[in-house]
C-alpha cells in the first residue's frame, strides 16, 4: 500500500516526537554538565541545519535588519530553556523534568495575553489550577534539598522561556521558516555558551563524541525540521495532540533504557499537568484557526 503525503508526514511527525523526546536521555548518557552537553548540540545542529541550506540552495538571511534583534532575544531565551532542560533532568529524573517543562501550554496562556491586551479566559485558569495540582502531587516535600524539587523548579523555568519564546517568535517571527529561526537561534545558543565550555568535553572518548553528533543532528536538526514539515499537511490542532505524546515517550524510554521508572505521584502529577497542557495546546489551535477564517 502506497502512501500519500498526508499519510508519510504523519508518520515524519511521531518520528520527530518520539527523537525529541529522545533528547532528555542524552543529559544522562552524556557525561558531561547542562552547559557543555547545550553547546555541543548547538554547534552540531547548527552544522546539519547549515549543510541542508547549502544542498537545498535554500537563502537564511533575513529580510529585515530588526529581525536580527529579534533572534538575538529569541536566542538568549532558548540558551535558557535548553540548560535548565537538562539540569533538570540531571538532578533530578527524565520524568520529572519533562513533565514539569510540559506546563508550558499553560503559561503560555497566561503570557500570551499581553500581546493582545487581553485577560486569561476562566478555561484557562481552570488548566493553571490542574497544572498546580500535578506540580503539588510531584513534589514531595517543599525543600530545595529534595532532588525531585529541584527538578520541577529548573523544570518550571525552562518551561517558562520555552513558553515566553514561542509567544514572541509566533507573534515577531512567524513569517520565516521553522529551520530558519531554528538555525539563528542556535547560532545565539552557541556564542552565549561557548565561552564558559568546560575542559573536561575533551577528555571523552569515541563513544560520548558520537552520542553528542546524535543529539545535535539526529536528535535536534532532524525533529525541529520534521515538526515545520508537519504543520505543512497538518492541522495545529492534531500537531499540538501528538506533541504531547513527547511526555510518555520521554518517560518510556527513560525506563526502558535508563531504568528510571516513574514513581506513582509522578504519573498522577503528570497525568494532570499533561492533560492541561493538550486541552491548552488544542484550544490555542481552534482559537487561531477560528480567527484565521474569520479573516
Amino acid at each position: 500500500m502506497r502512501l500519500d503525503t498526508r499519510q508519510t508526514s504523519l508518520i515524519q511527525l511521531h518520528i520527530g516526537i518520539l527523537l525529541l523526546g529522545g533528547t532528555a536521555l542524552f543529559s544522562k548518557l552524556i557525561a558531561l554538565p547542562a552547559l557543555d552537553i547545550t553547546v555541543w548540540r548547538s554547534l552540531f545542529a547548527g552544522l546539519a541545519l547549515l549543510g541542508l541550506f547549502l544542498l537545498t540552495r535554500f537563502d537564511f538571511r533575513l529580510d529585515r535588519s530588526r529581525d536580527y534583534a529579534i533572534v538575538l532575544g529569541l536566542g538568549v531565551l532558548f540558551a535558557v530553556h535548553w540548560l535548565t532542560y537538562f539540569h533538570a533532568m540531571q538532578v533530578s529524573t527524565v520524568a520529572v523534568g519533562i513533565v514539569a517543562l510540559f506546563t508550558f501550554p499553560v503559561i503560555t496562556v497566561f503570557i500570551e495575553p499581553f500581546f493582545h491586551g487581553q485577560p486569561p479566559r476562566l478555561a484557562d485558569l481552570a488548566g493553571a489550577l490542574a497544572v498546580v495540582a500535578g506540580v503539588y502531587l510531584m513534589v514531595p516535600e517543599f525543600s530545595l534539598d529534595n532532588t525531585t524539587t529541584q527538578g520541577v523548579l529548573w523544570g518550571l523555568l525552562s518551561a517558562f522561556t520555552y513558553a515566553l519564546r514561542n509567544v514572541i517568535q509566533r507573534h515577531r517571527f512567524r513569517h520565516y521558516p521553522g529551520k530558519t529561526a531554528m538555525f539563528y537561534q542556535v547560532l545565539v545558543v552557541l556564542a552565549l555558551t561557548a565561552p564558559f565550555l568546560g575542559g573536561g568535553s575533551f577528555e571523552l572518548g569515541a563513544g560520548q563524541w558520537a552520542l553528542i553528533v546524535l543529539l545535535g543532528v539526529v536528535f535536534t536538526a532532524l525533529p525541529h525540521t520534521l515538526f515545520a514539515n508537519a504543520l505543512v499537511h497538518h492541522s495545529a490542532v492534531s500537531v499540538s495532540l501528538i506533541n504531547c505524546l513527547q511526555v510518555v515517550y520521554a518517560t518510556v524510554l527513560a525506563a526502558l533504557v535508563l531504568s528510571e521508572l516513574p514513581g506513582s505521584s509522578t504519573i498522577i502529577g503528570g497525568a494532570l499537568i499533561v492533560g492541561a497542557a493538550a486541552y491548552e495546546s488544542v484550544r490555542s489551535a481552534q482559537a487561531q484557526s477560528q480567527t484565521t477564517r474569520e479573516q
